[in-house]
């Protein structure tokens, strides 16, 4: 179900990452992928929506508990990215009006999200924890 890839599957990861982390002693970083949309609401998408910002909360909370263990728990929260599963849409005469109405007139591709990626994994964000970082190109803040 979308609750459960979206949830219980990254809780239970992050889990067991953190478990192996802190009996070895070893700091790190752990970057959950949220969505743009764990923020915003949008029509037919309710637990899309719900299971992201539980994703999210999950984020903030074990930030919270796992700090004390020299991990840091992030995510990224992309806005509207082309992939495989969404493309015909996009590709589309109603997904290319959609798309019109975005404040950078385009889709986001897989690597826009390389650079937050590496910094949320790196010692560069070592002051940052519970963090979700929007990389949306402005989607939010659109009529979309």
């Amino acid at each position: 179900t979308v609750l459960g890839v979206n949830t219980r599957a990254p809780f239970f990861l992050a889990q067991a990452v953190a478990r192996r982390m802190v009996a070895e002693k070893r700091p790190g970083s752990i970057v959950n992928i949220a969505s743009l949309i764990s923020l915003k609401v949008v029509n037919n998408l309710a637990t899309y929506a719900m299971s992201k910002a539980a994703l999210d909360h999950m984020t903030r909370a074990l930030a919270k508990e796992w700090i004390r263990h020299g991990i840091r728990v992030n995510s990224i929260q992309p806005g509207y990215i082309r992939t495989e599963i969404n493309s015909e849409f996009f590709d589309s005469p109603a997904g290319l009006e959609f798309i019109s109405r975005m404040p950078n007139k385009r889709l986001g591709e897989p690597s826009d999200l390389d650079g937050p990626l590496l910094l949320l994994a790196s010692e560069a964000s070592k002051g940052m924890t519970g963090a979700c970082l929007l990389v949306d190109d402005g989607q939010i803040n659109s009529k979309i």
